[in-house]
């Protein structure tokens, strides 16, 4: 199939977001009958109905969502690529589609991020936030921040920081129950769990910081949650004892509201990446978060001594042209 006017698929994209042949005909600023006749050969072409009309109201078909995402993205390309012809490309514009854990951008991001679109008026973010792991291919996905490696050789992909878990917990819990001394005594503490990759992690692995021993240890309590950021809350409120990314938790363990236990002992090791997908073009606004993120991470003091690093195995993001 061959696309002959581009204006056919800012029609299918105003339908999409309007659901509406005459509203969408007002915002591009045609006839709802040159509106309709567009979206009728684009249709002819692709061999796919996208949108169920009647009357009264047109509703978009799951083949409409579906290409209605790539066409979306490839005017958003084609929008930045008018950009950066003028003012020697300097201004970004243009969507990003940024995946993160729960806890992470709320204790975080939301901050650098805002920072990040007030020095670029003309990008625009869609932040999708939960503790389920994004396939950044299949949900089309701009960037996604992971911890833990990588196994996916499809994906590209920056490491931002290492960090480590740790175990933590209010002051009002420790008053209460006390400290424990050694890891194998959190089995006799109320320990509060979260979902990981669909997963409740009970099991909590540990090594001495002299590295002469290691276990691990499996926690049980009342409290559980499929978002981090909730067992993060019962935490500072004196709920239980809390392993967390260091990064997390920085802030509170840095104020006093929770308290660093076992200082002998050390969690396992994770390094944080931001992905994207592979063999594609990476558009300038999304490199320049990457890049963002890595400066703010590196400044932060949050991640393991140590240089700030590219992963081995996936590649480094792409260069723009």
């Amino acid at each position: 199939m061959k696309l002959e006017n581009i204006d056919e698929l800012r029609v299918a994209l105003a339908c999409a977001d309007t659901g509406s042949l005459t509203r969408s005909a007002q915002r591009l600023h045609i006839t709802p009958a040159a509106a309709s006749a567009a979206l009728k050969k684009l249709e002819s072409r692709l061999g796919v109905r996208l949108f169920e009309r009647s009357t009264r109201s047109m509703r978009i078909t799951p083949g409409g969502e579906l290409f209605c995402q790539y066409a979306r993205r490839a005017l958003d390309l084609l929008d930045e690529g008018q950009a950066q012809l003028h003012d020697d490309g300097a201004q970004l514009v243009g969507t990003i589609r940024l995946a993160a854990s729960s806890d992470l951008t709320r204790r975080v991001l939301l901050d650098w991020l805002d920072d990040f679109l007030q020095e670029h008026p003309a990008v625009e973010l869609q932040l999708a936030v939960s503790d389920t792991l994004t396939d950044v291919v299949r949900d089309q996905v701009d960037l996604a921040l992971r911890y833990g490696e990588l196994d996916d050789s499809r994906l590209v992909a920056r490491r931002l920081l290492t960090t480590r878990r740790v175990v933590c917990a209010a002051p009002a819990y420790l008053a209460r129950h006390g400290a424990p001394q050694h890891p194998s005594e959190l089995a006799r503490h109320e320990c509060l769990s979260f979902m990981i990759r669909g997963r409740r992690v009970l099991q909590w692995p540990f090594e001495r910081n002299d590295g002469q021993e290691a276990l691990s240890v499996r926690v049980q309590g009342r409290r559980s949650a499929d978002d981090a950021e909730i067992a993060h809350r019962w935490a500072l409120a004196g709920h239980g004892i809390l392993c967390k990314s260091e990064i997390d938790v920085h802030a509170h363990l840095a104020s006093g509201a929770l308290v660093r236990l076992l200082p002998d002992w050390q969690g396992i090791t994770m390094p944080l990446h931001a992905v994207l997908p592979s063999n594609r073009f990476v558009p300038a606004r999304v490199r320049a978060l990457v890049d963002t993120l890595a400066r703010r991470f590196e400044a932060s003091g949050m991640g393991l001594p140590g240089p700030l690093a590219h992963t081995g195995g996936p590649a480094s993001l792409p260069s723009s042209p």
